[in-house]
């Protein structure tokens, strides 16, 4: 069992974590590494347009992904109050 900052350094390390609270529904956090993604994998307009104007490659920053109870992946994972005040984090 851990706070929200073990969770957060788990995150980090290539761990995925989870909630006690949690546990009916199987969630847990993952994280999204940075990268530099190259225009050749793009396949937004968004995406696509800001590569074109950064001379072919777009720089991604890291995102807490969540793998929801309907097993789809939620990008850009906020937390709840509770969440932050939790001590029933754990590694999954």
């Amino acid at each position: 069992m851990m706070n929200i900052g073990g969770a957060v350094q788990a995150l980090k390390d290539g761990g995925r974590v989870a909630r006690h609270a949690w546990v009916e529904d199987s969630r847990y956090l993952f994280l999204l590494p940075a990268a530099i993604v190259p225009l050749a994998n793009i396949h937004t307009e968004p995406l696509a347009s800001i590569a074109c104007a950064n001379g072919g490659t777009v720089e991604c920053l890291p995102a807490i992904r969540q793998h929801t109870a309907d097993g789809k992946v939620l990008t850009g994972w906020i937390p709840m109050v509770e969440d932050l005040l939790a001590d029933d984090w754990y590694t999954v």
